[in-house]
């Protein structure tokens, strides 16, 4: 494997092929592992395609250019933040900032490009939406710290990437409320658990450098952790869409993504990284199917 690319970079193909300086600008902003920027846009898919206003495919597709930029920006703030740690932990320590190929200063001004191009697609919300997601820029802020202060920094990433919901819910109605709180606290627990299942990885090295996880407090409870993180989120999309819609049809479109999560935690192996790995990508799948979920909910009679 090329020592430049991070170990667990999921696409290395086009990325390889690039000269070193955009190559790592590209990996600064995880270009290379396009999962991050999926599980940040799937939530707001949900949002979007929930309100019953059909496919809204354009502003999808606004709302995916900026899952694709601000994760990109989230990452970059994270390596400039985190530099001096992430050079302590095998997995980390060859990203851009903290080997040393990639200034701060210049990680800053990618930063910024990045914000810019979250900047375009904000301006294309209606103004309650723009409110909403700019709203969410302090939890974005205070993240990389959260692993120095407590153990569940994934429940602060549970906020920050369901932030996306009632962004793409706003951004068409403003009413069921309750829907969507129960909706949006079913997918902070879905990001807990699959942040868990992530953080395995780094167990080892987290408890020596003393970064503080969700998977190094559960110890050897990791996996019915997760499985109540799983269940907790199914049962709040369920009444979720219950309020939103009160027909048991609404629920059955949830058996596909509760069949998906249980496999997860079914065939997850806490022991062994590339297995936890594994689990944590294919919750792209679960984004998915929970998005067909909310767009046959959400239209359905339309």
């Amino acid at each position: 494997m090329n020592e430049q690319i991070v170990p667990d970079s999921e696409h290395r193909g086009l990325i390889a092929r690039l000269p070193q300086l955009p190559r790592d600008l590209a990996q600064l902003a995880r270009f290379d592992r396009p999962i991050g920027w999926w599980l940040l846009f799937w939530p707001c898919a949900w949002g979007v395609w929930l309100a019953g206003a059909g496919p809204q495919w354009v502003l999808a597709a606004w709302l995916l250019l900026g899952s694709v930029a601000m994760r990109g920006a989230g990452c970059v703030y994270n390596d400039i933040v985190d530099a001096n740690l992430d050079r302590q932990v095998e997995r980390t320590a060859l990203r851009p900032v903290a080997s040393g190929r990639i200034s701060k200063k210049l990680a800053w001004g990618w930063l910024v490009t990045l914000c810019l191009i979250g900047l375009v697609v904000l301006l294309q919300l209606r103004l309650e939406a723009q409110l909403v997601a700019l709203a969410s820029l302090v939890l974005v802020a205070a993240y990389p710290f959260m692993k120095r202060i407590t153990w569940w920094p994934q429940a602060w990433l549970g906020m920050v990437f369901s932030w996306g919901l009632p962004v793409g819910w706003i951004a068409l109605r403003g009413d069921n409320w309750d829907a969507l709180a129960a909706l949006y606290t079913g997918t902070v627990l879905w990001i807990i658990g699959y942040d868990t299942i992530y953080a395995l990885q780094d167990r080892e090295d987290d408890a020596l450098v003393g970064i503080r996880s969700s998977a190094l407090r559960l110890g050897g409870a990791v996996k019915g952790g997760v499985t109540a993180f799983y269940l907790g989120a199914l049962a709040l999309w369920a009444l979720g869409f219950w309020l939103y819609r009160p027909d048991w049809i609404a629920l059955l479109t949830l058996v596909p993504v509760a069949g998906h999560l249980l496999w997860q935690v079914a065939t997850l192996d806490p022991a062994d990284g590339g297995n936890a790995l594994d689990r944590f990508r294919s919750n792209r799948w679960a984004g998915a199917l929970m998005a067909l979920a909310c767009f046959v909910v959400g239209n359905a009679g339309a």
